[in-house]
């Protein structure tokens, strides 16, 4: 997991391009002193945090060479995650150029430069759809808008964005938003697209269909031929993919593949309701009884700790993050419609964090979007592992579907 986002990694021929086609933005935009953002769109596992890492170290070994137009740059690297800020910082231990101060979240960085009256130079952004689109006491940021405000602190802006990632309400983006807002700051715009699925090394089919059901509600894009007492599903190509009709036999499949390749991790939508058990809150699934997450004070990241094949995971552990396995539990927001196809009952949602009301009327259909962030943490979810995917539904009717 910490090697998919280390600045040495080799780059794809078409991640160098788009590499290269940054790096060069970056220098001609500060050679003419005019303001710049550049947008790179992906795909969940796509390879965008690789080339941003790449990036970041480039643009700090030049602001450190005499003969560079870098030179004497002032840099930073955001992301408003608090678990991949600790691998983005733990990284820049390895490496002289990089210094872990210039690795922040958002609202500390923009803090720190209205304190100081300070702006930077180039800033890259990592997971930017996780950017606050309006202001949040709570997490002390009392601006309008978090990319704003960071365009205005800086004079060139490289920040990656996929919509299908934005999974709470307080930071609601779409593209047509991100549109309007660089347009009135008046600023060059350039933008990329990485399209290649660089995580998980699955076959089409199960890319397909996990882009179906998170996008059209669609079960029935893979054809499933291999089934058994346990599970559909199997070995597609060279990818192990399989639905469980048992959350329990599902877990203890994952602990197998854990002994086996390491750094697999069970996970869930947020559907269950806090149930106190030993002051921890669990999800119960038939004989499938373990605790949900718990907060993460290590430097360590949830997904490295070896304790954490005995929690479940969310979208706040594990989004940006690979695993070799993963097993994914579709709560019960998650139901068969019929014909083939899902519905979200956005009622059996836990998470009222994630759909907190908005200070401002800016969302039109409040109803549609909040199911969108439902289907988006499905996606996020169901895209962590490289060698395998296993999935369980609470609504077995799902599951009975698949099996016909």
């Amino acid at each position: 997991m910490l090697d998919s986002v280390l600045p040495d990694k080799d780059l794809t021929s078409q991640q160098q391009v788009v590499f290269e086609k940054i790096l060069n933005f970056c220098q001609d935009n500060l050679a003419k002193n005019q303001k710049g953002v550049f947008q790179l769109n992906g795909d969940a596992g796509t390879g965008k945090s690789v080339i941003l890492t790449k990036l970041f170290l480039t643009l700090e070994q030049d602001a450190k060479r005499d003969d560079s137009d870098l030179e004497g740059t002032n840099n930073y690297f955001l992301v408003n995650h608090p678990e991949l800020l600790k691998v983005y910082q733990d990284n820049a231990g390895y490496y002289p150029e990089l210094r872990k101060n210039r690795f922040l979240r958002p609202t500390t960085f923009i803090n720190q430069m209205h304190k100081k009256n300070k702006s930077a130079d180039i800033v890259v952004i990592d997971e930017a759809h996780l950017l606050l689109s309006e202001s949040d006491n709570y997490n002390n940021f009392t601006q309008k808008n978090q990319l704003e405000e960071i365009i205005k602190l800086s004079k060139v802006v490289i920040f990656v964005y996929d919509e299908r990632q934005v999974l709470k309400l307080k930071s609601y983006w779409k593209q047509n938003v991100i549109d309007e807002l660089v347009s009135k700051t008046g600023v060059n715009y350039g933008k990329d697209t990485l399209k290649v699925q660089m995580r998980m090394k699955a076959p089409e089919d199960v890319i397909n269909w996990i882009d179906d059901l998170t996008n059209d509600f669609k079960l029935d894009s893979i054809k499933i031929t291999q089934s058994n007492h346990d599970y559909l599903g199997g070995i597609e190509g060279n990818y192990d993919f399989r639905v469980y009709q048992d959350a329990e036999k599902m877990y203890q499949a994952l602990r197998e593949m854990n002994s086996k390749y390491g750094q697999s991790r069970i996970v869930s939508t947020a559907d269950y309701p806090s149930t106190l058990d030993g002051k921890k809150h669990y999800i119960n699934e038939g004989n499938f009884h373990l605790p949900w997450d718990q907060y993460n004070y290590d430097s360590v990241t949830w997904a490295q700790k070896e304790s954490t094949i005995d929690e479940i995971g969310s979208i706040y552990t594990v989004q940006g993050f690979d695993l070799n396995y993963v097993a994914v539990i579709m709560g019960p927001s998650v139901k068969y419609a019929g014909d083939g196809k899902i519905k979200i009952d956005v009622s059996e949602y836990e998470d009222q964090e994630s759909f907190k009301n908005r200070h401002d009327n800016d969302v039109q259909d409040l109803d549609t979007v909040k199911q969108q962030i439902i289907l988006n943490s499905m996606n996020v979810l169901l895209k962590r592992g490289i060698k395998g995917l296993f999935v369980y539904f609470h609504d077995g009717n799902i599951f009975d579907y698949l099996n016909d």
